[in-house]
This record gives C-alpha cells, sequence and structure tokens, in this order.
C-alpha cells in the first residue's frame, strides 16, 4: 500500500463534471493498493494518517494533526502510484492490485478513517476523476506499509 498525502487548503474531486468529493483545510491522499496487500496494514495506515502531525501550530512548527487542526480527509484511489520507474518510458501497472480487491480495500481503508473520528470524502474508484488541488506549502509526505 502506499500514499501520497498532500496538505491542501482545498481540494475537489469531479467525475464527469460532477464533485464527487471536496474539503477545505486537509489532507489530500492519493492510495495505491499493490497485489500483496493484505487487509492486515489498514487499521496502521488509518492511525498513522489520523495521527500525522502536519499542521502548524501557533508557534508555526507542524505539531497538529488534521482533526486538531479542524481539517478534512479527501480519499482519492490512484492505482498509477504502483509503477515503480524502473525500465522502459511507458509506464506499466502490473503490480497493482486486481480491481475488485482493491475497491475492498479502499472502501475499508475509508471507514477505518473515519472510525479515527475524522471527516472524509472520497473520489469515485475506476473512474477517470479531475483533481483539483491547492496545496498548502506546499506539503507532501509519502507512506507505504
Amino acid at each position: 500500500m502506499k500514499i501520497v498525502i498532500q496538505r491542501v487548503d482545498h481540494a475537489r474531486v469531479s467525475v464527469e463534471n460532477e464533485v464527487t468529493g471536496e474539503i477545505n483545510k486537509g489532507l489530500l491522499l492519493f492510495v495505491c493498493f499493490e497485489q500483496g496487500d493484505v487487509r492486515d496494514i489498514l487499521p496502521r495506515a488509518a492511525e498513522r494518517i489520523a495521527k500525522l502531525r502536519c499542521f502548524n501550530d501557533a508557534e508555526g512548527k507542524m505539531n497538529l494533526n488534521v482533526q486538531q487542526a479542524g481539517g478534512e480527509v479527501l480519499s482519492v484511489s490512484q492505482f498509477t502510484l504502483s509503477w515503480d520507474g524502473t525500465g522502459g518510458h511507458r509506464p506499466s501497472f502490473e503490480k497493482s492490485q486486481h480491481p475488485g480487491e482493491a475497491r475492498l480495500m479502499w472502501s475499508e481503508f475509508n471507514k477505518l478513517l473515519r472510525a479515527q473520528d475524522l471527516q472524509v470524502k472520497e473520489g469515485r474508484f475506476g473512474t477517470e476523476m479531475k483533481v483539483e488541488i491547492k496545496n498548502d506549502g506546499p506539503v507532501t509526505f509519502t507512506m507505504a506499509f
């Protein structure tokens, strides 16, 4: 499982001109499941996201998590993160988890984020999405589980 995390002032996901998820201050997550990923990693991943202290406190230091900062989460399924950049110039996504299983794991991951008392909005799995991002910082992290 790979996650790209961006701290945002605003983010919106649209499918065919329909907004499926939108947040103001918060975290935009691009979430990828790869072959061999198991459900056991999901609770840890959700907890790590919930506790990630990447928002500034009153002194300007990254000491607040998304909930303490009054933010939300926008979760977007992103199978293209499975490409590791080796070989050729045309990305291959053969390391991606089968879409049926990835959809179930993404859904479960989002439920676990909500169980951490986070407000979670979503993109739409398996569709061509337009993602609008207004980065804050920019602050971007990657996590792998």
